[in-house]
């Protein structure tokens, strides 16, 4: 039903096309002198079933069939803090808070910033592009969507169990921990902030950020259930115009306490750890704009049972994408991912494997601007999985609708 209901959205802000187009606020609503500032954005996609979950996000929702509504606020409590805080809703589902901390700039004429609370991202690159418009297409790099069969949660009790599970990172169960099922995590999520303190300085040429947090860059949380702490730093380089380089690192318990109890008793909470390391580069001059991403995730998983695992369990990412301006208010754009993972040993019937299935995924598309804060989206994905229980191959399109203020 709430697809049907995504879909009616998107057929509602297209009726105002082309008269009622520019009628729509274009920037953010400024309350109590400009104190209180008040934004949102609003997107419909719908889109190609997707029985292979190819598609599957940390809430159980596919990104090329959902409606999403963002609401943020800011409020100026003087030179030097600020509040900021964004509601989310899905699918018409409860609105979850997506930020919410206290930015302290300690002084006014340095460009340094302490956030607390649930921050910004401090890893990566796609993740930290906090507009709305700065992904050209539909579908977002598998690294940051992808389900794979981890869970923070639940864990195998050997590296065969582990096997038996290639591609079901969407719903997956596992012997040890959380007996229920649930979805897996990308290696780094892009639908969930962290809980902690971050630190950003820079100037225009170099930025560094760093940070201590709850969860890890896959499994983002509000409260720490393990006792441990991540740490995440990120250092940005703008040697030139329109380039930008940068490195990412970032290490943190990523079991629970309940599901490492359960598998190697007490003890051992903080040993088993995901350890993500990034490299990313931008370039952008006249009509185009060239990204690449490479992400290294490593988990130490608590597996002990023969046939046992080889640690860690690797995960690797590549992710090129493209866009041009074909004419003002029209591009064109394009995203090549690959997901590889490491082998590991099973039974002697299963022989030796990847441990998730090895995903590619090739999306085309491009958009076009009814207004200045108001676009529509057009893409077609493909997307290859070998091996695993699921669809091993599927042709997605998709349609979205993207307004701003």
């Amino acid at each position: 039903m709430t697809v049907w209901r995504a879909a009616a959205f998107v057929a509602c802000l297209g009726s105002v096309w082309p008269a009622g187009a520019q009628t729509l606020p274009s920037e953010p609503i400024a309350l109590a002198g400009g104190r209180v500032t008040i934004g949102g954005d609003v997107s419909a996609t719908y889109g190609s079933p997707d029985p292979g979950y190819f598609d599957y996000t940390d809430y159980s929702h596919s990104a090329l069939r959902l409606l999403r509504i963002d609401v943020s606020a800011a409020l100026n409590a003087g030179e030097h803090v600020t509040l900021l805080g964004e509601v989310r809703t899905e699918n018409l589902g409860k609105f979850r808070p997506y930020a919410a901390y206290v930015r302290i700039r300690p002084w006014t004429k340095r460009n340094i910033d302490v956030n607390v609370g649930r921050v910004p991202p401090t890893f990566g690159a796609f993740a930290r592009r906090t507009y709305a418009n700065d992904n050209p297409l539909i579908g977002y790099p598998l690294a940051y969507q992808y389900l794979t069969t981890l869970r923070p949660d639940a864990v195998p009790g050997d590296a065969a169990e582990l096997l038996q599970k290639r591609s079901t990172g969407w719903l997956v169960r596992y012997r040890y921990g959380n007996p229920a099922l649930d979805g897996g995590v990308p290696l780094v999520s892009a639908f969930r902030w962290d809980t902690g303190v971050q630190v950003h300085a820079g100037t225009e040429a170099v930025r560094a950020t760093a940070a201590v947090t709850a969860g890890t860059v896959a499994n983002p949380l509000f409260r720490d259930d393990n006792s441990g702490r991540q740490i995440a730093a990120r250092l940005e380089l703008r040697p030139v115009a329109g380039l930008i380089v940068g490195g990412s690192g970032a290490r943190g318990p990523f079991v629970g306490e309940t599901a490492a109890r359960g598998a190697v008793g007490d003890g051992h909470d903080r040993e088993f750890t995901q350890t993500a390391w990034g490299g990313d580069v931008e370039y952008s001059r006249g009509y185009y704009l060239l990204r690449y991403e490479g992400i290294v995730s490593d988990w130490r998983m608590p597996i002990v049972r023969p046939p046992e695992l080889t640690l860690p369990l690797r995960a690797v990412s590549t992710s090129v994408e493209g866009r041009y301006k074909i004419l003002p208010g029209l591009y064109a754009a394009a995203r090549v991912d690959h997901l590889a993972f490491s082998h590991i040993t099973g039974t002697d019937a299963q022989g030796t494997l990847p441990w998730d299935a090895p995903v590619t995924r090739i999306e085309i598309g491009g958009g076009i601007s009814v207004q200045r804060n108001l676009v529509l989206k057009l893409s077609v994905q493909r997307n290859t999985r070998n091996g695993g229980r699921l669809e091993p191959r599927e042709t997605l399109g998709a349609a979205q609708l993207l307004f701003w203020f």
